[in-house]
């Protein structure tokens, strides 16, 4: 019997699920979305308690409904082998994701800014990009002279981090100017199969921005993202 696809809960747009669709890319695993598009739509969720915390992202996957989007990452990641060998390369590329992540959330929650705001995290952004996210990987890299940060194989920190410069870039074309081997490993990265295919949700994704933040401005007296 074939397993059903996860399915994916979250308003039509990046956001926090954003990095989940990512790595099931790169594993290679179709998957369902239900587009969250009504107040209604989440109080079922909620009311039918498919919510833990009463949040989402949720994914449906494998008979669990998971939330927190550091837990659905590494499910997943786990599952598909992208998340190390061992309890070192697993604590090194979970090191690495959540200082991403740091920076990604500053992304997540720019189209969510005042206009007049919004150039303004722009530069700082770009700051902390350069100044200290950046020059970490390229240390790294730099160091063992292979095209991933963990093991010499692709895992979920490549994918995050091929997931945030590739965000930052649409801001910010020339960010890793000063950065070669970040470079070669956003090549690397971008071109394995499954990602290379990816631009059709990315791009979807972008398009429907303005969606999701219609959607959360509904739900002003409710937590939508963890």
């Amino acid at each position: 019997m074939m397993a059903s696809k996860p399915k994916l809960h979250y308003p039509n747009g990046r956001g926090r699920m954003e990095s989940v669709r990512w790595v099931l890319a790169a594993a290679g695993v179709e998957f369902d979305e239900d587009f969250l598009e009504t107040k209604e739509q989440l109080q079922k969720l909620q009311d039918g308690n498919h919510l833990l915390f009463q949040q989402v992202p949720m994914v449906e996957i494998d008979g669990m409904k998971l939330v927190q989007t550091r837990s659905i990452l590494h499910y997943i990641a786990d599952k598909h082998h992208l998340f190390g060998k061992d309890l070192k390369e697993r604590t090194l590329i979970d090191m690495y994701v959540e200082g991403t992540l740091d920076l990604l959330e500053l992304i997540i929650m720019h189209p969510f800014l005042k206009p007049d705001d919004q150039q303004k995290e722009v530069v700082i952004m770009a700051q902390k990009a350069i100044i200290r996210y950046f020059p970490v990987f390229e240390k790294v890299l730099r160091g063992h002279g292979q095209r991933f940060l963990v093991g010499n194989q692709l895992s979920l920190a490549d994918i995050i981090l091929l997931q945030t410069i590739l965000a930052l870039e649409e801001k910010i074309p020339n960010i890793l100017s000063a950065f070669p081997h970040l470079q070669g490993t956003k090549n690397a990265t971008g071109c394995l199969p499954h990602i290379a295919e990816e631009d059709s949700f990315v791009n979807r994704s972008e398009n429907v921005q303005g969606s999701c933040i219609l959607i959360c401005n509904l739900y002003l007296n409710t937590l939508l993202f963890e």
